[in-house]
């Protein structure tokens, strides 16, 4: 081993990064006694030269070494304390990946080698090397500048997300050519662009997309973490995803995808994993944070400094206010929008990124960070709301600005349509004044913290659970393939006249369940606020009854092409031209009172005509509700929104003028050609939605 042609370089920025001379090397340990920068042949495989690196005042280790360049693998080992009780894990015989690393090295196999205490004495220190099997970093020259599309912007009124998984979206497309499938490369496929234009959506939000580890349980059962919420590398595109195609790198093929969707005015946000890390618990591997600096990335019991605080679940939690292991957050947003160029981030577990020791708060440090940056500021923000830990339910609580995933709404309109269809003799689920506040942007959550209508991201089913149709088909969860015996994911569906081991086919529960799905679309793609559609909901995709499909890379997971509903999917094209073509509601609160001469904005109606009383909307057995929308987006006709979730068809009486029927949600694709006489009423079956809109 040689240690010439180093020196102390400087102690930023933090990560690789390439000079005139060499590479300068930083990593952040406020814990270590000592540091050693280690040099491996372009394979990984033979380390070549070991430094010892330079503290700096700020706790950041640093070197250069001249006459290296791209292409340079490395790794670092970390020295210090072995104390697990006062949370000190260091153990210099593991190599550790660089947090900041842009390219990852190797395949990471499940080794005891990896864990820097004994297995079966976690106190105990094990001295084993484990630089053969580590993930190691390469260092890698800036993406060159090229041409870009500009990118849409498209304002958060007009935004319609479409929740999909990079691989699961094309990996069964026989339109896309069998070597881009499942990769960047195939989501950006003309055949792929080309639907999800004809569908209407404005912004893809990836599941997650950073480098990702299995767990070890599935890599014993020989299954993988597909959805890949078991984050190792916030810089690194996961090469799993990418197709390699014409040689491109995976940073390459992904920033190539984004600039194609920016070309047909479709936004990327990306799921981002902040909240945990793979190192899983106590008793994991020591890969990267654990290893550099255990109680700085993690947060620790303050009871047991070998005990991790286990915020998300997934057995520990990343101390995101930390001021160091912030700047590794922000960085890491900086990077994606900067030089990969998305458009907006969705945060795992949000809640966590709001914690300090005092508890959530809105005016967290990570918000503060946000808020002030000139890049993040400016993209689109979308949070989970809750965790694990005590206060992490935090639905409407985050800053201004910022959109959240509404399960209230998910839930009320679930219960309004699904459960009433189940239990058509029971009181109602929810009252028609909780599902008037669901379908207006969540008022009751939203308005009092001044937060904009659009703050509501809407939807009745995304990644994590049952697919709408198997919302509407399995009586339980059939989750044995996950190895859990069956006692994972959510429990009992809300559901009605299944067979016992799946689906009825029966005709009048056919049509029933057809009705439910395009009512249950209908609701949240018109809903004021931010709409929602989870891939694959908008034709029928089944994952056979499995609502929690996280490790199951296969076919149940990927959409099937070929067995598309084409109904329904024609159903999800018109409702969403119709939102784009009307907006029915404003990005705006709603007074519900007359001005003048002018009508009221909004108004409630029973379906009688008579306007709703306080008595109505608390009634248990009242199913069915009228909407009138005044001036309604874009155009100044007024819309008039029908809702029967009754077991009968309903007549509703119409406000005085002439209507026209653009969406019945009774018809297979929601087509309606009905015009009104004058005092004519409207026929709207059961468990249905009609949109009318007011004519000349």
């Amino acid at each position: 081993m040689t240690t010439s042609r180093f020196s102390a370089g400087r102690p930023g920025p933090l990560g690789a990064h390439i000079d005139a001379q060499g590479v300068n090397f930083a990593v952040f340990s406020a814990h270590a006694s000592a540091m050693l920068l280690c040099l491996f042949d372009e394979r990984g495989e033979q380390e070549i030269a070991r430094h010892a690196m330079l503290p700096s005042a700020g706790d950041i280790w640093h070197g250069h070494v001249q006459g290296i360049g791209p292409g340079q693998v490395y790794g670092f080992r970390a020295d210090g304390p072995w104390n697990p009780a006062q949370g000190m894990r260091f153990n210099a015989a593991k190599l550790l990946l660089d947090p900041y690393a842009k390219d990852i090295v190797g395949s990471f196999e499940w080794r005891d080698e990896h864990f820097a205490a004994e297995r079966n004495k976690p106190l105990q220190i094990d001295a084993r090397d484990n630089a053969a099997y580590a993930l190691k970093a390469r260092v890698i020259e800036a993406l060159a500048a090229t041409e870009r599309a500009a990118a849409p912007n498209t304002p958060l009124s007009q935004t319609v997300l479409y929740e999909c998984h990079v691989k699961g979206f094309s990996m069964r497309n026989p339109a896309v050519p069998e070597a881009l499938r499942g990769s960047f490369a195939g989501l950006a496929h003309p055949a792929s662009v080309a639907y999800l234009k004809a569908l209407g959506v404005t912004a893809l939000s990836l599941l997650p997309v950073h480098y990702s580890l299995s767990e070890e349980r599935l890599a014993k059962l020989k299954l993988r973490n597909y959805w890949g919420y078991n984050t190792i590398g916030f810089f690194c595109p996961d090469p799993r995803l990418a197709s390699g195609a014409d040689g491109q790198s995976a940073r390459e093929e992904f920033r190539a995808m984004v600039n194609t969707l920016h070309e047909a005015g479709i936004e990327v946000i990306l799921d981002v994993v902040y909240n945990h890390s793979a190192e899983s618990d106590a008793l994991g591997p020591s890969i990267s944070f654990r290893g550099l600096d255990n109680p700085s990335y993690y947060w620790l019991s303050p009871h047991d400094g070998a005990t991790y605080m286990n915020f998300s679940g997934c057995g520990n939690t990343i101390k995101v206010h930390e001021p160091r292991v912030l700047q590794l957050v922000m960085d890491s947003l900086r990077y994606w929008v900067l030089d990969m160029h998305v458009d907006g981030f969705r945060f795992d577990l949000a809640s966590v990124l709001g914690r300090s020791e005092a508890g959530f708060s809105r005016q967290a440090a990570f918000f503060s960070a946000i808020a002030q940056d000139p890049v993040l500021s400016r993209v689109k923000l979308i949070a989970e709301p809750w965790d694990l830990g005590a206060d992490g339910y935090q639905l409407s609580g985050f800053p201004r600005g910022w959109l959240e995933w509404n399960d209230q709404f998910r839930d009320g309109l679930r219960r309004f349509w699904v459960a009433s269809a189940a239990r058509p003799q029971e009181p109602a689920a929810i009252t028609l004044g909780e599902l008037a506040m669901r379908l207006c942007g969540s008022s009751d959550l939203y308005q009092s913290q001044r937060r904009a209508p659009h703050s509501s991201v809407n939807y009745v089913a995304a990644h994590d659970g049952f697919t709408l149709n198997d919302l509407l088909s399995f009586n339980e969860r059939y989750n044995l393939a996950n190895g859990e015996k069956n006692q994972d994911g959510h429990g009992h569906n809300i559901n009605f006249n299944c067979g016992a081991e799946g689906p009825s086919r029966d005709p009048v529960v056919l049509q029933l369940r057809g009705r439910l799905k395009r009512a249950l679309l209908a609701s949240a793609l018109l809903a004021q606020g931010t709409p929602m559609l989870c891939a694959g909901d908008e034709f029928g995709r089944s994952q056979n009854g499995n609502n929690n499909a996280y490790c199951q890379d296969n076919r149940d997971s990927w959409l099937d092409w070929d067995s598309l509903d084409h109904d329904l999917l024609q159903f999800t094209r018109h409702v969403l031209q119709l939102r784009r073509r009307l907006l029915p509601f404003a990005d705006r609160w709603y007074q519900g009172l007359a001005d003048g001469e002018n009508p009221a904005d909004l108004s409630w109606f029973q379906a009688d005509g008579q306007a709703m009383s306080m008595q109505r909307w608390q009634d248990p057995e009242a199913r069915d509700l009228a909407c009138l929308i005044n001036q309604a987006g874009n155009t100044e006709q007024a819309l008039f929104i029908l809702f029967n979730a009754g077991a009968s068809e309903q007549l509703f009486q119409l406000p005085p003028g002439h209507w026209e029927a653009l969406l019945d949600t009774a018809d297979s694709r929601g087509q309606s050609h009905w015009k009104s006489a004058v005092s004519m009423g409207y026929p709207l079956a059961a468990h249905s939605l009609a949109l009318l809109m007011q004519t000349a």
